[in-house]
This record gives structure tokens, sequence and C-alpha cells, in this order.
């Protein structure tokens, strides 16, 4: 069964538009990715086939040169 997770990312100072780009490349686990405004500057859908393929992806994301911090919500 797939599992469904929101990643609330926070960036560096303007650098939101160039994470939102290498965001959109990292694969298709990533399903969307969103600028947002509040307190979180992106907001993407990743899906998994399974809970422990989560980790790999925020990695991934974590990687990614701008991004600050991350929050992961899995969808229940």
């Amino acid at each position: 069964m797939a599992v469904k997770a929101y990643v609330l990312v926070e960036t560096e100072v303007a650098k939101t538009t160039e994470v939102v780009v290498a965001l959109k490349e990292l694969g298709a686990e990533i399903k969307s990715i969103d600028s947002v405004t509040g307190p979180y500057d992106i907001i993407g859908v990743i899906e998994v086939e399974n809970i422990d393929k989560i980790e790999p992806v925020i990695d991934k994301i974590h990687a990614v040169a701008g991004v600050h911090r991350t929050v992961t919500c899995v969808a229940v």
C-alpha cells in the first residue's frame, strides 16, 4: 500500500525558487512541490511504496542546497 507524506520545507533566505527547481528534479516519489506563504516556504507531497522508503527521499531533500529544515507529516 502506498504511503503519502507532506513535507514542509523552510529554505535559506532568497533560496526558495532555487530549492523548488531542485526538488522537482529529485525523482518520481515527489508528486508535487508548491511555494507557499506562512511559516514554511515550500510544501511537497511525496508518495512511496511503504513507510521505510520515506527516509531516503527526505535525505535527498535535506541534501538540496538552500534547504534549512523540514517537517514530514505522514498521511493516515
